[in-house]
This record gives structure tokens, sequence and C-alpha cells, in this order.
């Protein structure tokens, strides 16, 4: 199992999401290439008008101060063309961001999707083996913050870099004639205004990283609140008849409200962390305006700088001021990103690493036949289940395997299709591909009644005539007309009507081994006779072997096998009723079970 993941320090951050970005640059290198020398052009473009804008602050109060009204309109209409320029360039760098943010997430959640359904990933997720919780809301929500907050924090650290080089060289020049009026007589500090920017930033710096330090951890425990009340939603959602039907609302408030609380607990440690950094946050910039007119004022009424120059050194001030501050600005940004990064890592390192169940017992495919070879199950605590000894199903046998509730029948069907390993033994099984297992409850994706007959295949990878063919040999007809409705069919249709569902998407498929746990549960004794008549009839060459508790169904097995005392054996001196019946050990046209 892996190790969880501890919460993400600043550079573990940057260099996680440093490698999702080059992944997603190597799947993508165009549009990667080209969308980020667009949003660092743009990033050019708007240095130069916030130079323009320097220069502008000079000429526009050096004509104030001069009086001179035909140069101050004439500095308007460079104001106007400053201001046009901004527009287009702060339109087109969010462009450039939110389409570098959409394609970087389109091919991580493509990606994150993708592993999760790979060879069941998905069902060992759903199991404590990984310790990965809520991977909905990871490749949902986290992925979305994840980039998008990436990509404005990355570009916003460029240009304040930038910005802080170029504007940092012009206040240093600006103020190399600085100096603080002191009793004693001037003191001559070149380049003041540089220090004093830098002396200001930094102490904005160190009492923000002292106020939220602490914010990254919260934002930890706030996501995983989130994803906790949400997935509690969900199931009150999924189970809303249920729990309808036993009564269950007030234990549902109860579960419900202690989800929130814990949330909300999240919430208002989050708050009180924000409001301490707000002490800061609204005035270092109001500050950081007028300080350099402040220090500058001396200057000013000695007649040493214009009233121009004064503000231009108060706008160079500002923007250097501006980069500087940009981690007191983003710092609760900072801790949201890095608590979003860290869980999308999580998924990913568990994807790419999927854990083995724990246990020994071994399974593998691509046998000719089913054989179960001295297989022990038990529950993950340890506690022996169902023992079987050596066991082999020959391709087209049909047998039945019955047996008290909670006897292991359904767990053996788990480690055959490889989602249960707690055990010894070892299962022989043919090739997937040649496998289908129908549960006692059909699973019906979201979509077309068609897209649900035919999965796992494509909606269109059968014919329409087919398709109404295998409905109305299921006792299914009156559906036919719905093919192409989409509706929530775990919802619309009855359970009896789901299970003949599925022996229609059997007859589809025509698989070469059929595996049914209580198939039939939901079906009167006409109907289940009615499935597996179908079966023997389309699917003579296909094995079966079939969970169910109902007498009736031996007589359409060559074999019944019981669970009794935790172990599995054949029905003593059982034969089969129907046409189809043998002794145990004699061979039928459809093979051999060998018990030994």
């Amino acid at each position: 199992m892996p190790a969880p993941v501890p919460p993400a320090t600043e550079t573990g951050a940057i260099r996680d999401a440093w490698r999702l970005a080059r992944g997603w640059a190597r799947a993508e290198p165009w549009a990667a290439t080209g969308l980020t020398a667009a949003a660092l052009v743009l990033i050019g473009l708007q240095l130069a008008l916030d130079w323009g804008f320097a220069f502008w602050h000079r000429a526009a109060f050096d004509a104030l101060e001069a009086r001179d009204g035909a140069q101050f309109l004439a500095q308007m209409g460079v104001f106007a063309a400053l201001i046009g320029g901004l527009m287009a360039c702060s339109v087109g760098r969010l462009w450039t961001k939110q389409m570098i943010g959409l394609r970087w997430r389109r091919w991580l959640v493509l990606k994150l999707q993708g592993a999760m359904l790979a060879d069941g990933r998905h069902h060992l997720l759903a199991t404590d083996a990984t310790g990965t919780d809520n991977p909905d809301q990871r490749i949902g929500e986290n992925t979305r913050w994840a980039t998008a907050i990436a990509v404005d924090l990355a570009l916003g650290l460029i240009y304040a870099i930038v910005l802080l080089v170029s504007f940092a060289g012009l206040l240093w020049h600006l103020s190399a004639g600085f100096f603080l009026p002191l009793p004693g007589g001037p003191l001559h500090i070149p380049g003041g205004l540089l220090w004093a920017a830098l002396l200001y930033a930094g102490g904005c710096a160190a009492v923000t990283w002292r106020l939220g330090r602490r914010l990254a951890a919260i934002h930890q425990d706030r996501n995983a609140a989130e994803a906790d009340h949400r997935f509690a939603l969900v199931r009150l959602r999924e189970n809303s008849e249920a729990i309808a039907l036993i009564g269950g609302e007030a234990d549902e408030r109860r579960g419900l409200g202690a989800a929130y609380a814990k949330l909300e607990a999240a919430m208002l440690r989050m708050f009180g962390t924000e409001r301490k950094l707000m002490w800061l946050g609204c005035c270092y910039m109001p500050v950081a305006g007028a300080l350099p007119l402040l220090l500058g004022a001396p200057q000013f009424f000695a007649g040493a700088i214009t009233l121009g120059l004064l503000m231009q050194m108060a706008h160079a001030f500002h923007e250097v001021t501006r980069a500087l501050c940009w981690l007191t600005e983003n710092w609760p940004r900072l801790a949201d990103w890095r608590c979003h990064v860290a869980r999308v890592v999580e998924l990913e390192r568990a994807l790419e690493t999927p854990p083995a169940l724990p246990g020994a017992l071994r399974r593998k495919e691509g046998a000719t036949a089913l054989e179960l070879r001295g297989v022990a199950l038990t529950t993950p605590c340890g506690r022996a289940l169902l023992h079987t000894p050596r066991l082999t199903v020959a391709p087209g046998e049909r047998v039945m395997i019955r047996g008290e509730s909670g006897s292991g029948k359904s767990t053996l069907f788990r480690a055959m299709a490889g989602l249960w390993s707690w055990g010894q033994g070892e299962i022989r099984m043919p090739s997937r591909r040649a496998s289908m297992f129908l549960p006692q409850r059909p699973y019906l994706p979201l979509g077309t009644l068609a897209a649900a007959l035919c999965s796992p295949a494509a909606p269109d990878a059968f014919g329409a005539a087919a398709l109404r063919g295998a409905l109305a040999r299921c006792n299914l007809g009156h559906l036919a007309p719905r093919l192409g409705h989409v509706a929530r069919w775990d919802r619309m249709l009855s359970a009896g009507e789901q299970q003949r569902l599925g022996f229609a998407r059997a007859l589809l498929h025509r698989p070469d081994w059929l595996f049914l746990d209580e198939a039939t549960s939901a079906l009167d004794e006409a109907n289940q006779a009615a499935m597996y008549a179908l079966l023997a009839a389309e699917l003579p060459g296909t094995a079966v072997i079939s969970i169910g508790h109902r007498e009736g169904l031996a007589r359409h097995h060559d074999r019944e096998w019981l669970v009794q005392a935790g172990r599995l054996a054949p029905r003593a001196g059982w034969v089969a009723g129907g046409p189809r019946a043998r002794r145990r050990d004699i061979a039928t046209p459809r093979g051999r079970l060998a018990l030994s």
C-alpha cells in the first residue's frame, strides 16, 4: 500500500506541478508552446504599457505644474491610447491564461480517468487498500484548481519578476539624489526609495508568513471535509428510496449534520486566518502609494525635483512594491493551490502503482477452462469464508452454486473477477474478454437505453434490429421505442426489468463464459425459466456458472454445488432434472466437471 502523501510544501508542490505541466507539454507540444509563448509576449507588452504609464505620470504632472494646457491635453490623448492598449493586453492575457488552464486540465482529467478505468483500478480505489478518498472530487474539482491556479500563479510570478527587475533600475536612477532631512543635516542615501521599497515589502512578507503559515494545512482539512460532505449527499440521493422506506431521515440528518459540522469547523479556522491577513492586506498597497510621496516630499519642497518627477518616482515605487508584494497578495491562494496539487498527485500515484489487494490468492487469465486450486477465501480481517477442493469447469459446462446467505458465494464470484484476493490458492480463468458477469442488479450507465443495453460495448456496436430483437426475446419489447431516449434507467426500470435487460445484453455479446450472481432473484418462476431457456437455445456453447437459491434453477444446469459448513462440494447423488442431465462422473457434450 503506498504511503499517504503528506501535506505539500511549496517546493514539493512546485515540483509536482512542473512535472504535470511537462506531461501536458509532451502530449500537446504545439498548443503548450504556442499558448505559453503568447502569454510571455503579452507579459512583455504589459511591461511596456507600465513603462508608458510611468513616463505619462511625469509628463502629465509636469504639464500641470507648468500650467501648460495644450501639453496636458496631449497627455490625455496619450493616456487614452495607453488605456486602450491596457484593455486589449489584459483581455489577451486572460484568454491565454484560460486556454492554458483549460487544455492542461483536459489532458490531466483524461489521463486520470483513463488510468482509473484501466484494469479495474477504480474498484481498488473504493477499498481501504489505497487510502485515496473521493477520487471523483480529485478529478472533478481538484484538477481544476490545481491547473487554473497554477497557471495564474506562474504567469503572475513571471510578471512580478520582470516588473521588479525593470522598475528597480528606474527607481534607483530616479532616487539617486534621495536624502532624509535630519536635524544635523540631510542624510543622502543613493537609491533611497528602492531601499525603502525593499524594506517595506520584506516586512509585509514576513508578517504575512507569520499570520498565514498554517493556512495550507487548514485548506487541506477543508478540502477533505468538503469531499466527505458531498459524498454523504450523493449517498442520500442514490439511496433515497431505501431511506424513505425505512424512515431513516432522522439518522441521515444526524449523519449529514456531523459531516457539515466538520466542514464548518475547517471553514471557521480558515476564516479566522484570512481575517488576520486582511488587517495587513487592506492597508499595505494604499500605504505603498502614500509612502514615496512622504519620503520624496523634502526633495520636492527643496526644489530638487519637479512634481512630475515626484509622481514618476511614486509610480515606480508602487510598481516595485507591487512586484515585491506578490507573495503577500497571493499567500492564501498559494496555500489553497498546494492542497489541490497534493490531492491530485496522491490520486495520480495511487493509479500509477495500483496496490495489489492483500492476501495470497492468485488469479491467472487465459486458461481454456475454469480451475479452482485449493481456494480458501477469507474476510479482510482473516475470518474463513469458503474453502473449495480442486475444481474444474470445462467450456460449455453449466454449474449451479447454492448456499446460505453470507456463506461466501458472491465473494467467490468477486475472486473469479479479480476483485477479491483475501485468501489462499489459485484461480485460473478464461480470458476476461470472453467472459461476462451479471450481478444481481446489472449496472446501467447514464445515457440512452441503447447504451445501457449494449454496455460495455459502444451504443452503435449492434444494429437497431438486433437491439429490438434482444429486448423482445427477454419480454422487454415495450421498451424498443425508447432505445434512443436518455434517462436514469436504473431508476426508470423495475428490478425485474433490469435483470431481463442483463440477459438481453448477454444475448447480444454472446460470451463464452457467463457468470450469474442471483441474476434472476427479482423474476418470477416463469420469467426465470424463460431466461434460462433463452440461454440454452441461443448460447448453446456458453458455459454458465450460476449462484441461486430457488429449487427451480436446478433443472437448467448440469451440476449443482452446495456450500455447507464453509466448504463448496457437489450435492450428493444429485442428477439434473432437465434434458442436459448427467451423472457427475460422466463427461457431457459440453465438457466435464471434475473434483479431486
